[in-house]
């Protein structure tokens, strides 16, 4: 039995599942006429049919994270974080980011965040190629503690280019793209285990405490549409909150991870300290690898070469579940 585990603190991912699976069971209605909806909620991306093309939406947002900016009072960052998640989540499905418009739920505005946020958000619609075209500031003091920051963003894409995991096929191999560290997700486990184990100022690295190293911006995957140009790609995935259990949204057949990337020296710190299991933390964290291309086998070489710092991590199988070195996460 673990020390911590996500669901200890305050996430329970198999609770949000069966809510997501809830509320989505409520949402029937389909609009009648032009640009109906492509496919069905519940993939990365919704799309929109929007005659040769479709358009795309996404929607994210930093999380707890904000609680680790304010006690590190650095805010310059997240707001990269908050366009990456959006469009990390369009990039799985091929899809180009092009709009993004942004919101702040606070319950007291301050000058300093505000302007932090804005040079995150600049930089990272900068990496991204898209334009920030708009945004929502809210004042809720009494519904709101503190600072949230989220997002939407536009797509789009030729219907044919669309790359949804329909293509994948047991045989197919895994290659995995490394994180930057802990990204956006997780946070409430790692903060549980920061704050119960001597805080943010600790060096767990040279020069690099662990308050910095928890705030390392999510990396943007902004090279994933020129691998999919030049590569027969079968599916992507951003791996998020849920970890390996992510793979489970692109197709009905199962991913055996067998050789994964190393993981940062965060995630060796938080499994120790906290005494986490590593299903648990396969199954909460990205644990070094961000992201992940499922390919046909003959297109392997190629992708790694284009790809640097990318591996075959494993394959996809026959019997739909996700395993790790032979142990399933679930």
């Amino acid at each position: 039995m673990s020390e911590h585990a996500y669901r200890d603190a305050g996430v329970d991912i198999d609770l949000e599942a069966a809510a997501v699976k809830a509320l989505i069971g409520q949402l029937s209605f389909r609009r009648q006429g032009s640009y109906p909806m492509l496919g069905k909620v519940g993939h990365f991306a919704g799309l929109i049919d929007f005659g040769p093309v479709a358009l795309a939406l996404a929607v994210d947002g930093v999380g707890t994270k904000m609680l680790i900016a304010d006690h590190q009072q650095n805010w310059k960052t997240v707001g990269i974080d908050c366009i990456a998640m959006n469009v990390n989540d369009l990039y799985v499905m091929n899809l180009e980011p092009i709009a993004f418009v942004d919101y702040i739920a606070t319950d007291r505005l301050s000058l300093e965040k505000m302007t932090e946020i804005g040079i995150g958000l600049n930089e990272g619609a900068r990496q991204a190629n898209m334009n920030i075209v708009g945004g929502e500031t809210a004042s809720l003091a009494g519904l709101v503690n503190g600072l949230d920051l989220a997002g939407a963003c536009l797509g789009v894409q030729q219907k044919e280019r669309i790359i949804s995991g329909e293509a994948i096929r047991p045989g197919d191999l895994v290659i995995g793209v490394p994180s930057t560290g802990v990204h956006s997700n997780g946070l409430s486990l790692a903060r549980r285990i920061a704050e119960t184990h001597d805080g943010y100022d600790q060096e767990i690295r040279p020069g690099r405490t662990l308050g910095e190293e928890l705030l390392t911006p999510t990396r943007i995957y902004a090279e994933v549409p020129a691998i999919t140009a030049a590569h027969e790609v079968h599916g992507m995935c951003h791996i998020t909150g849920g970890g390996l259990l992510n793979f489970t949204r692109l197709s009905r057949f199962g991913i055996a991870i067998t050789d994964p990337l190393p993981p940062q020296q965060v995630f060796t710190w938080l499994q120790e300290t906290g005494e986490v299991s590593e299903v648990e933390m396969y199954r909460t964290f990205n644990m070094g690898m961000g992201y992940a291309l499922v390919i046909p086998p003959d297109a392997a070489d190629g992708v790694v070469r284009d790809l640097p710092g990318s591996k075959i991590v494993g394959s996809c199988t026959e019997e739909a579940k996700i395993t790790l070195c032979g142990t399933e996460i679930r």
